[in-house]
């Protein structure tokens, strides 16, 4: 099948060898887990990923309303600031509605008590590769520091989330930060029914030590007598999906450049935020070196440099690995490039282009 590049191509099977890996966790550990909608939200893959998760969690109006039509299950609603007009919708479609502070908790507590009610806590240690993405950052705003305000409202709420990793592939750094938020927490967790880990946490990446962190979990459920759920985005989606590109040009300056017909600006914008090369599968000890560029206007559009078996030609196919979370719903119409468009593997081995994007989606996205 002849698809016009590019395009974002989601492997079922991959995401189901994540979901299995998911599934032992939560018959071993008895957790739940319920998807971060703010890194992957391709709802076209949703019935699959649904028969393993428990939910699904947003950091805004409409992920809660996304998660709540095309999902289904627990809908879990967060938000570093609610506006006044949103609650009242968000109310319609949470099953669990988590503040991000004191203030927001009591401003509206009235009006969605009736819900299960959470807050998010900065434990003050964490995990994270990028200061920009830090969680306990200096000065971060994310989450409740003081302990003390957060005993004076603990009667208004049933849960926590402590949201403190990020690409954290170090059990031994989790194990040990779990601890901390253990015995610094004590009081206020015991009076809990309910406590989220939040994502970040790689325990489907090759040679994580998957049954360690499901006896962790475990231990810590039954120290508090609590339900405890994960909140992973990458953990489910990651290494399933790869962004398909086309050569259109190869010019030189110093280094051979190939471009291709898409952009890490448009495309896959956490290349450009955090300062990280694409994953391409080539060898290093291959013969012709080539910088990989995207096609808008940004100078700095570069997917990374690469050696390749054979010299490229324009028409030429480059796969970009590990191309779903944080991309399709990152996306933008930056230089009005083409949009990718979004293509299924489904598990009987089908392809299915699920959604083409074209000149009127740009058009009317903006007025």
């Amino acid at each position: 099948m002849k698809i016009e590049t590019p395009y974002y191509l989601i492997d079922e099977k991959k995401i189901l060898k994540n979901l299995k890996k998911i599934d032992y966790l939560k018959r071993f550990a008895n957790v739940k887990v319920v998807l971060a909608l703010k890194c992957f939200s391709t709802w076209s893959v949703f019935p699959l990923i649904r028969e393993y998760l428990d939910g699904t969690t947003s950091s805004s109006l409409y992920e809660t309303r996304l998660g709540y039509e095309k999902f289904g299950k627990e809908t879990h609603a967060y938000c570093v600031g609610y506006k006044k007009e949103e609650i009242k919708e968000i109310k319609k479609y949470a099953t669990k509605i988590i503040f991000n502070s004191i203030s927001q908790l009591k401003r509206f507590f009235n009006e969605i008590k009736d819900k299960e009610l959470g807050i998010r806590i900065n434990p003050k240690v964490s995990y994270s590769h990028y200061d920009l993405a830090d969680p306990a950052r200096k000065f971060s705003r994310l989450g409740v520091i003081d302990k003390e305000k957060l005993k004076e409202v603990i009667n208004l709420i049933k849960g926590a989330m402590f949201h403190f990793n990020c690409e954290n592939d170090d059990f031994e750094n989790f194990s040990k930060n779990l601890d901390y938020i253990s015995e610094e927490y004590k009081d206020i967790i015991s009076s809990l029914d309910w406590v989220s880990l939040g994502g970040g946490i790689y325990f489907t990446k090759k040679n994580y030590p998957l049954k360690d962190f499901a006896k962790k979990l475990k231990l810590f459920s039954k120290q508090f007598k609590l339900q405890v759920y994960l909140e992973p985005g990458e953990s489910v989606i990651t290494e399933t999906a790869e962004l398909v590109t086309k050569v259109v040009d190869i010019t030189h300056n110093q280094i051979d450049i190939a471009i291709v017909d898409a952009s890490t600006e448009a495309h896959m914008l956490d290349l450009l935020i955090y300062r990280t090369p694409a994953k391409i599968n080539t060898s290093i000890n291959a013969k012709y070196k080539y910088m990989i560029a995207g096609r808008s206007c940004l100078a700095g559009d570069i997917f990374g440099v690469y050696n390749f078996n054979k010299k490229l030609k324009v028409g030429d196919i480059i796969k970009i690995q590990d191309a779903a979370g944080y991309t399709m719903v990152k996306k933008n119409w930056f230089n009005g490039l083409q949009m990718p468009s979004i293509v299924v593997k489904r598990l009987n081995g089908n392809i299915e282009v699920v959604r083409k994007f074209t000149y009127e989606d740009y058009l009317y996205s903006l007025s």
